[in-house]
């Protein structure tokens, strides 16, 4: 009754159920895996975001460079813009609105600064147009942001190019910035929440990041991915006995009897 099992259309589903099982506790995993990891990033990041502020020179001093378990980690520092050396970061939307970062140096002591993304401001007429930018304010100034690491190409999806126009960037690079700079930089920097004193008619706040349910979509995926797996089999399954049955059904028919 089992012998149309090892047919040749048997055995090739036979195949593509046993390759088919692993493959989907494969994705499963992987899937699991990644809700751990967003879980913990998620984690981390609202922890370091609702902590008290801490002295940047607490968690990176200049030459070092931030550590992961510290990004948006609050940190306060004192010193006073160098609007002489400000910088524009192009292709940064904000809501929807295609625009600009405000990126100007905060020079906390004796050849020691660190990148302070001001805010967000609109484009211009066009990319290469420079944005309007309302000034810092002068003298000595409190800032209070989240820490951020430097920005390259594999973290932020953008790709550098050559030819921009003077005052502008396209990445928030402290090692690749700080070249072109009199002092040594933060190799990170901070995106502004408040300052003392405050400045009329600032930048835009850049929001704070949205980590919102961790790896939610990442388990159901896993589950789903598992539920896959008891499809697969009941299936299988649910064939051979259909083919069974039918097979029987075949055989307990009687031959007709000619007259």
């Amino acid at each position: 009754m089992y012998r149309f099992l090892l047919t040749p259309r048997w055995v090739a589903l036979h195949v593509v159920v046993l390759l088919v099982i692993p493959a989907f506790v494969f994705l499963g995993r992987w899937q699991f895996g990644r809700f751990e990891e967003r879980s913990a990033n998620s984690e981390r990041v609202t922890a370091n975001i609702e902590a008290e502020p801490v002295p940047l020179d607490r968690l990176a001093p200049p030459g070092r460079a931030v550590r992961e378990e510290d990004r948006y980690r609050l940190v306060t520092a004192t010193g006073s813009y160098d609007t002489a050396n400000a910088l524009v970061v192009r292709r940064r939307p904000q809501e929807g609105r295609p625009g600009f970062y405000v990126l100007t140096p905060l020079v906390t002591g004796e050849g020691k600064a660190v990148l302070v993304n001001r805010g967000w401001v609109k484009a211009g007429a066009h990319a290469d147009a420079p944005p309007e930018v309302q000034a810092p304010p002068a003298g000595q100034v409190n800032v209070t942001g989240r820490l951020r690491l430097s920005e390259t190409e594999e973290s932020s999806g953008i790709r550098e190019r050559a030819g921009l126009p003077p005052g502008q960037v396209l990445l928030i690079n402290a090692q690749k910035i700080g070249k072109a700079l009199p002092y040594q930089l933060v190799d990170g920097f901070v995106e502004l929440t408040a300052q003392e004193p405050s400045a009329a008619g600032a930048p835009e706040p850049v929001p704070a990041p949205d980590v919102g349910a961790g790896g939610g979509l990442n388990l159901a995926y896993g589950v789903q991915w598992w539920l896959f797996i008891a499809v697969a089999i009941g299936g299988w399954l649910l064939l051979i006995r259909r083919e069974v049955a039918d097979r029987k059904a075949a055989t307990s028919t009687p031959t007709p009897v000619e007259a």
